[in-house]
C-alpha cells in the first residue's frame, strides 16, 4: 500500500528495496578542471508531498542516493548539436517530429515485471496523442539536478513530470533549483503526487508513464535501475561510472543488449565522447596521426572534495548514503567514480579495445579519519594491451597539490595531448583544436539522446560504457590486492558488494579499508 503525504514537513518513509543480481552504482561526477562531483548530490528525493510505502521510520530519511559529487560544468545550459563523430551517433539537423505513438510503437515502452506489479500506477501524464516527451529524474542531487535540466533544454516539446529519490530533502531542493531556471520552468510538471521517495522510489517513477529516464543516483545503484527501466521499455540517459562491481558491469551489459531488441536509447554520461573537439582529435589519431600508438597516459591530479560527516541520530545505511562517495560499495572509489572519463577516452582512442592485464598500487596517505570511509586517495596503475602498449594510469585527491587533469598519447610520430583545456597533436604536423568553436559536450549529450528518439533511430552507447567502468574496477582490483588482474579474472569476478537488504536499520556492507597483499580478489 501507498501512503501520500501532503505535509510539507519534508517526512518522508523509507521504503525496501531489493537490489538485481549485480552491484549498484551511484551517480559519477564530472572530469576536469572541476571534479565533476564536488559538492553535489545525486540522491536526495523530497517534494512537498511524497508518495512512499507505509514509513517504516517515521523522520526525514536519507536517500539512497547520497549526497553526490555534482559535475557542476554539466549545469550550463547550452543548445550545442554533435556532428559526425567517432564514437559517437550522427545528427547534423533537428530530425523531424514524430508523435508519441509513432517512436513508442518502435521503442518498446511496455511496463512489465515489478513496475507492472506496483499497486500505484498513475494516469498517463499527458493525452496518448501528444507529442511531449515526459521525463522521470531518478537520483535528485546536484548531477541529476544539472541532467534534468540540459534534458529539458535538449527538446522543445519535453516535460519532466517525476522525481525519485531516497532523501526528501534533496527532491525539494531539485525540484525548487529547475522550478526557478525561466527557460525550462515551464516544462516543469511535478504535482506531488509524482515525487517519490524510498529504496523503490525508482519503481514509482518508471510506473509514472514517462518515456525517458534520467539515471543519476550513486552508481552502486546504476545496474538495477537501468535493468528496470529497459525492462519498463523506457529510454535512459545513465550517468557514469555503471556500476561498482563485475556483476553489476555484467548486469549492464546484459540489459544493453536487451534495450537493443526493443528498439530504445541509451546514452552515457561519459560526456568527453561527445565533445567535437575530442571527437576531431581522436578522429586524426585514428586516420594516422600519431602513426602507430605505443602509450597512453590518464592522470586525474586533483585535490579535496566533500565530506559528510556523521551525524546525530543517522543510521549506519544512512551515513553511508549520505556520504556515498567516500565508501567502495556505493561509488566504486574514486578511480571508477571520476577518473573513469580518461580512461575511457584511452580506450576510445585504442579504438574500443581494452587491456588484456593491469597492475598497480595505491593507499590513503591524507584521507585516513573514518569520515572517508574505505576508499583509497591515490591509485597508480599500469595497464597492458595485447599488443604490449602500456596504458599508465594515475589518480590522487590531495590537497595543496598540483592538479593536471588529461590524457597523453604517444605514438611513432610523434605525441598527443587531449584535455578540456587543450586539444593538441605534435607530430609530422602540429594541430590544435580551436578552442573558441562552441563545444558543449554537457548539453550534447542530451540533444542526441533526445533526437535519436524523435527519429525513431535508437542509440546505445551501452557496451563502452560498462566496459570503461571494468577497466575502472580492473584497475581498483589490482590496487587493493597488490597483484595483477586479468581483463577476463576482471569480467568474471563474483565480488559482489550489494548489501543484504535496503533499509534504514539495515547493515550496509562490511566497509574495511583494502591492504594490497592481504586483500583477496573475489
Amino acid at each position: 500500500m501507498k501512503t501520500i503525504l501532503t505535509s510539507t514537513s519534508g517526512e518522508s518513509g523509507a521504503s525496501s528495496c531489493y537490489r538485481a543480481s549485480g552491484e549498484q552504482t551511484p551517480h559519477s561526477p564530472s572530469l576536469c578542471p572541476l571534479p565533476r562531483g564536488e559538492g553535489d548530490s545525486h540522491a536526495a528525493l523530497g517534494n512537498a508531498a511524497s508518495i512512499v510505502k507505509t514509513p517504516t521510520r517515521p523522520a526525514a530519511i536519507p536517500s539512497p542516493w547520497g549526497e553526490g559529487q555534482g559535475e557542476g560544468n554539466r549545469n550550463v545550459l547550452r543548445s550545442s548539436r554533435l556532428d559526425s563523430a567517432i564514437g559517437a551517433p550522427e545528427s547534423n539537423q533537428t530530425p523531424a517530429i514524430v508523435s508519441r505513438r509513432q517512436f513508442l510503437k518502435t521503442s518498446g515502452a511496455v511496463v512489465t515485471g515489478a513496475i507492472a506489479a506496483h499497486d500505484f500506477i498513475p494516469d498517463r501524464v499527458h493525452a496518448a496523442d501528444s507529442d511531449a516527451l515526459r521525463v522521470g529524474l531518478i537520483g535528485c542531487g546536484g548531477r541529476g539536478t544539472g541532467a534534468a535540466a540540459q534534458a529539458l533544454q535538449a527538446d522543445s516539446n519535453v516535460k519532466l513530470v517525476a522525481l525519485g529519490d531516497a532523501f526528501t530533502d534533496r527532491l525539494q531542493t531539485s525540484l525548487a533549483t529547475l522550478q526557478k531556471q525561466q527557460e525550462i520552468a515551464h516544462k516543469i510538471d511535478v504535482p506531488p503526487d509524482r515525487c517519490f521517495v524510498g529504496f523503490d522510489a525508482y519503481q514509482s517513477v518508471l510506473a509514472c508513464g514517462v518515456d525517458v529516464v534520467v539515471l543519476a543516483t550513486p552508481p552502486h545503484f546504476r545496474p538495477l535501475h537501468l535493468k528496470a527501466a529497459v525492462d519498463a521499455g523506457k529510454h535512459v540517459f545513465a550517468e557514469k561510472p555503471v556500476a561498482v562491481d563485475a556483476p553489476g558491469v555484467r548486469s549492464v551489459l546484459a540489459a544493453c543488449e536487451e534495450a537493443k531488441k526493443k528498439n530504445l536509447s541509451i546514452v552515457s554520461g561519459l560526456c568527453l565522447r561527445y565533445s567535437y573537439g575530442f571527437q576531431e582529435t581522436v578522429q586524426r589519431i585514428h586516420d594516422g596521426a600519431l602513426g602507430e600508438i605505443r602509450a597512453l597516459q590518464a592522470n586525474d591530479y586533483r585535490g579535496s572534495i566533500w565530506v559528510k560527516p556523521r551525524q546525530p541520530g543517522w543510521t549506519d545505511m544512512e551515513w553511508h548514503l549520505r556520504n556515498w562517495y567516500y565508501f567502495t560499495w556505493l561509488s566504486g572509489d574514486f578511480n571508477v567514480e571520476q577518473h573513469v572519463h580518461y580512461l575511457d577516452v584511452c580506450a576510445w582512442i585504442m579504438k574500443n579495445e581494452y587491456p588484456v592485464s593491469a597492475i598497480g598500487m595505491g593507499g590513503r596517505q591524507v584521507r585516513t579519519g573514518p569520515e572517508y570511509g574505505n576508499i583509497f586517495d591515490h591509485h597508480s596503475v599500469i595497464y597492458e594491451y595485447a599488443s604490449g602498449v602500456k596504458f599508465f594510469s594515475n589518480c590522487r585527491q590531495q590537497a595543496r597539490c598540483r592538479n593536471d587533469i588529461a590524457g597523453y598519447v604517444f605514438g611513432e610520430k610523434g605525441a598527443a595531448e587531449v584535455s578540456e583545456h587543450r586539444l593538441r597533436i605534435a607530430g609530422q604536423e602540429t594541430w590544435s583544436y580551436d578552442r573558441k568553436k562552441k563545444d558543449d559536450f554537457y548539453q550534447t549529450e542530451h540533444n542526441e539522446l533526445f533526437a535519436s528518439i524523435r527519429r525513431g533511430k535508437p542509440i546505445n552507447n551501452g557496451e563502452y560504457m560498462a566496459k570503461s567502468t571494468l577497466l575502472a574496477i580492473m584497475g581498483r582490483m589490482a590496487t587493493y590486492t597488490g597483484q595483477s588482474i586479468t581483463w577476463e579474472q576482471a569480467m568474471n569476478s563474483q565480488g559482489n558488494l550489494s548489501p543484504k537488504s535496503y533499509a534504514w536499520d539495515a547493515e550496509p556492507p562490511e566497509s574495511p579499508v583494502a591492504i594490497p597483499g592481504m586483500t583477496k580478489l573475489l
